[in-house]
């Protein structure tokens, strides 16, 4: 018998969660070599890893788990809002006098003429007023600074002042598209700008963050919404070079607690012709295990909040308006067989139930995801399934990756009836449902701008797994809940396999990375609600420490 490696560290536990498979939690222990897991077991076997120079741990009754992935994020959209927006979101402004006023006492952190305000996803229907300010209201807090309310990403409201350095007025003309869905002005029955537009938030000439100030920025972000909610890989949704250049310099300097998967924006960031040079001739210079281009993001559909999901069911009060699908057949098939060459994963933004199948239909007519290539990811796929067979049979034919994000439905689980009236009482987050057809499912954050303040915490996300609770404290389709450990498999190895990773990390076995957490607690003995409190203490990132609780993350 081979004697076992002399590990660099061993970390012992009462409660240990595998994430394997269905096994129990309970004593164990996981050694560690080289940045590697190179043995477990029931913790009194951990004497056979244990050396003269080997550094051991108990933990006692905390909790050690794999590290947690989050393979559908904006983080440097999200860490960018922390240094230059007002935070407007309810339920901390519940009304729009409230609003108003936080702008207002904010005007002088205005960034080159411009205040941002950052408001929640579905902001008209969190206000008491059910509705969105007006430009008349942002008016009234100044007509001097340029103000734009930003809810969501997919949806805003610009004060005079903005809309003129916008160049919006009477006779201005939308672009065709946008890299977010159907740009839109919204107008008054005199044909002038309202203030409210919609999938146009990049084609506004908001200040951005300078190239040296990223860094920090990015640092900062990564500790306080990834790492210290136990996060070890991200998929990132790419906002900028600049971004992805200070990423690679925090991984080489040793700063950066968690691994980036990059995905691409096309063409948001950059064409697809560079993605696909860039896949092979990477301008990142860290190790590829931390950092590397990952896939291409393209988007086929907007936002619900902005009635530009594509559905096939009009919107309430809009006239017979579905939603527009954004990407050709053409378009698919050109970015199927360029990813597929570069090696690089596809994954396409289709919010609604008619976007998704387009998707999928244009990919079958094309021949299917090559040979050999990653499956193409559909994110947002198995939030809304109004009509889950056509839908759920297009998945299949195309065999697409859904990606949902259960945060979503506490975030606009109440409103899919408010847009879509009876249809969008149907097939809310069926959770339940896809897991016993098979699929296997991932949980993440899509974190941007107008996010909820919990949104980047698993632990949130699988609460909303179990207690399926709205916004509005409804419980929503309470028989699609699932259990404590298909949540927590969702939100490790679910996500490790959407990104192709699975035999690299999101379980704790021997030959994976050594991305563990170390919990406070024991999940399986609290309660649901109980979940949002658990606190990490300790974020080890192949093996190494990169983060670990002080008395400021208490909160």
């Amino acid at each position: 018998m081979t004697p076992a490696p002399v590990a660099d560290t061993v970390l012992l536990s009462n409660n240990v969660l595998w994430l394997r498979d269905e096994e129990p939690v309970g004593p164990g222990f996981v050694a560690v070599k080289d940045g590697v897991i190179c043995g477990t077991g029931h913790r009194d076997d951990a004497s056979l890893y244990i050396g003269a120079d080997t550094f051991v741990r108990d933990l006692g009754a905390r909790a050690l788990a794999p590290g947690f992935v989050d393979v559908h994020a904006h983080m440097e959209v999200a860490a960018r809002v922390h240094y230059q927006t007002v935070d407007c979101r309810a339920p901390a402004c519940g009304t729009i006098p409230q609003v108003l006023d936080r702008l207002r006492a904010h005007l002088s952190d205005a960034v080159d003429g411009w205040l941002v305000g950052q408001a929640n996803l579905f902001f008209d229907q969190k206000l008491a007023e059910k509705r969105l300010p007006t430009r008349q209201e942002l008016d009234s807090v100044s007509t001097d600074v340029a103000i734009v309310l930003r809810a969501g990403g997919h949806i805003s409201v610009l004060n005079s002042r903005a809309l003129l350095l916008a160049g919006i007025d009477a006779s201005y003309e939308a672009a065709d598209h946008s890299i977010t869905g159907l740009p839109t002005v919204v107008r008054d029955d005199d044909g002038q700008p309202t203030g409210v537009v919609k999938e146009m938030d990049n084609l506004l000439p908001m200040p951005s963050l300078p190239a040296d100030e990223l860094p920090a920025a990015i640092g900062r972000g990564v500790r306080e919404q990834f790492s210290r909610f136990g996060v070890t890989t991200i998929g990132e949704i790419s906002e900028s070079m600049e971004g992805l250049t200070a990423m690679d310099q925090l991984h080489l300097a040793g700063d950066l607690g968690a691994r980036i998967r990059v995905y691409l924006w096309v063409p948001g960031t950059t064409t697809l012709d560079e993605a696909c040079t860039m896949a092979t001739d990477s301008p990142l210079q860290a190790s590829p295990d931390l950092i590397r281009i990952h896939g291409v993001k393209m988007f086929a559909d907007g936002g619900f909040s902005a009635r530009s999901a594509a559905v096939k069911q009009p919107y309430v009060d809009e006239h017979g308006f579905c939603g527009e699908v954004a990407l050709s057949s053409k378009h698919i098939a050109e970015a199927l067989t360029r990813t597929a060459a570069a090696g690089l994963q596809l994954a396409v933004h289709a919010n609604g139930d008619r976007a998704q199948e387009s998707v999928c239909d244009a990919i079958v007519a094309a021949g299917g995801i090559p040979e050999g290539a990653p499956r193409t990811r559909i994110e947002h796929a198995g939030n809304f399934l109004p009509e889950p067979e056509p839908t759920i049979r297009a998945w299949k034919a195309a065999g697409i990756v859904p990606v949902p994000q259960p945060v979503f439905l506490y975030t606009f689980g109440d409103f899919f009836p408010t847009y879509l009236g009876r249809y969008g009482e149907q097939g809310r987050f069926p959770f339940r449902d896809l897991l016993d057809q098979g699929w296997s499912l991932s949980g993440s954050s899509d974190v941007w701008i107008g996010s909820e303040q919990q949104a980047t915490n698993p632990f949130f996300s699988i609460w909303c797994t179990l207690a399926r609770r709205s916004f509005f404290d409804q419980v929503i389709d309470g028989d699609q809940t699932i259990t404590l450990t298909e949540a927590l498999r969702m939100h490790t190895i679910g996500g490790a396999r959407v990104l192709g990773e699975c035999e690299l990390y999101g379980s704790l076995e021997v030959g994976k990375h050594a991305d563990v957490i170390v919990l406070d607690r024991d999940p399986y003995s609290v309660g649901v609600d109980d979940l949002l409190d658990i606190k990490v203490d300790e974020v080890y990132l192949g093996g190494r420490e990169v983060y670990k609780r002080s008395p400021v993350d208490a909160s």
